[in-house]
């Protein structure tokens, strides 16, 4: 179980980065039913800790708490000075007690000085990504994702991509229901990539144009019906092929791909918070069958309805479901 958290602060460390880690793990969240962590800011020298942008961090604590912690996060700095070599035996200690590690954007290149991207993938900010993979030739480096996940080392791309690391943890460990309180707080989507995934994918992007908005909240409140590509585009009063065109144009996929990946987030929600069946739950969400939805969850998420639930899932769900298979 995630429970505590030390964010290591590093000499010309990132602000924003800085702070995303103690945005998402650093708020006491129950008054919302969110979760709430064990949460601190080390340092291998306690005092002032100057940032890029020129003021100083105090940090009162040293790194004893971070040999013990579940998660242990890295901000961004600047990638041409060597690493403390107390903090890199705090990352390599981390990983091998089966611990979470984190980095944001350029903290990846911490991790790669503690030699704990060595044969796995990895990424950081798409201007270092190149970098990267020139100073540790033994990881692989992937430029096109917001984040990847190699066991429980999990490094985040540029800025805003360590929200969703971050966030992905959190879900992992806890649930979607907790990373979506948290995202709620925050003012951000709970959810842009592949779930559970071993690394995600560039997100699909919103639709802003009006009139695409319009369709897609509809087909948002009507997953369960067969959506066709002519029904659709009849909605849009727009030919299929012009509706098909256009629609790729706004969003950067297909319709069935884009209904697809919502029908997933929907099976997510009810597998998480309901006793619904599983053929239920297909049907609720468009899948139709319990086979074609398993199908979606393994193509992308790379685990099972069943799987989900037993992980995610309420245990009245779980009792529920394994009652109606017997």
């Amino acid at each position: 179980m995630l429970q505590t958290i030390a964010c290591i602060a590093v000499p010309q460390m990132a602000p924003f980065e800085f702070g995303v880690i103690c945005e998402v793990f650093g708020i006491d969240r129950s008054e919302q039913g969110g979760p709430t962590f064990d949460f601190h800011v080390v340092a291998a020298d306690p005092g002032p800790i100057p940032t890029k942008l020129g003021f100083d961090v105090v940090v009162h604590e040293g790194l004893d708490f971070a040999y013990e912690a579940d998660l242990v996060a890295v901000p961004a700095s600047l990638i041409d000075t060597p690493p403390d070599g107390r903090v890199l035996d705090v990352i390599r200690h981390a990983v091998e007690r089966g611990a979470w590690v984190l980095s944001v954007c350029s903290g990846a290149f911490t991790l790669g000085h503690a030699g704990v991207l060595d044969g796995r993938r990895s990424t950081t900010h798409w201007m270092y990504t190149d970098r990267l993979a020139e100073m540790f030739p033994e990881t692989d480096v992937d430029p096109d994702v917001l984040f990847v996940q190699d066991d429980k080392v999990v490094t985040g791309a540029g800025t805003a991509a360590g929200i969703d690391a971050a966030l992905h943890i959190v879900r992992t460990e806890l649930g979607a229901s907790a990373a979506n309180i948290v995202a709620r707080r925050m003012v951000v989507p709970p959810q842009r990539d592949g779930g559970q995934s071993q690394f995600i994918q560039t997100p699909v992007p919103e639709c802003h144009s009006d009139s695409f908005a319009k369709v897609t909240e509809w087909m948002l409140e009507h997953l369960d019906e067969d959506l066709t590509v002519d029904l659709l585009a009849r909605k849009a009063l727009m030919s299929p092929r012009t509706f098909a065109r256009r629609f790729r144009a706004e969003t950067g996929t297909t319709p069935n791909a884009w209904l697809n990946r919502q029908r997933l987030l929907r099976a997510q929600q009810l597998l998480e918070s309901t006793s619904f069946t599983l053929e239920e739950i297909a049907r609720e969400t468009g899948f139709g069958a319990a086979a074609v939805m398993r199908h979606h969850f393994l193509k992308v998420l790379q685990t099972t309805p069943t799987q989900y639930r037993r992980v995610f899932g309420l245990r009245e769900a779980t009792a529920r479901e394994v009652a109606v298979a017997s």
